[in-house]
């Protein structure tokens, strides 16, 4: 009994280290919220010159919650494929999206934005519908079983 209760503690402790992904990249979301839309203004225009179709910061919220949803789906695993824990990814994202709204209401300059949290949603989405791919999902899941 005493080894079951090892192995189940050891299996915990390994799903939640599964999900240090996702937390890590939430605490970047956080620290890139919370520059001032002057230090923002200094680093788009180096972006934009790689990438000239950025007209604005909109693609920072789509490739942020991109991200953000592949790294809770590694976390969560083979559950990750059902239709109703994909739909639980994306509200989760959206979820964090509305808290990293709120948070940029205390950084000088920024202001929350419905439109950034759509944009959000629809990054977490994409990746869930990318995921859902067949022979996308089969090859994912050999690297986040």
């Amino acid at each position: 009994m005493k080894q079951m209760n090892q192995v189940s503690k050891r299996f915990s402790y390994t799903r939640l280290l599964r999900f240090l992904p996702a937390v890590i990249w939430m605490i970047v979301i956080f620290v890139l919220s919370s520059r001032t839309s002057d230090e923002i203004n200094t680093f788009l225009p180096f972006f934009q010159t790689f990438f000239p179709f950025m007209e604005g910061f909109d693609w920072g919220h789509f490739v942020s919650y991109f991200i953000l949803a592949l790294t809770m789906d590694y976390g969560i695993g083979k559950t990750a494929d059902r239709l109703w824990m994909k739909v639980i990814i994306v509200l989760l994202c959206g979820l964090y999206g509305v808290t990293d709204e709120y948070h940029q209401s205390f950084v000088g300059g920024r202001m929350p934005d419905a439109m950034d949290v759509r944009n959000d949603l629809i990054g977490a989405a994409i990746w869930t519908a990318i995921a859902a791919v067949p022979w996308i999902r089969k090859r994912w899941r050999k690297a986040a079983p």
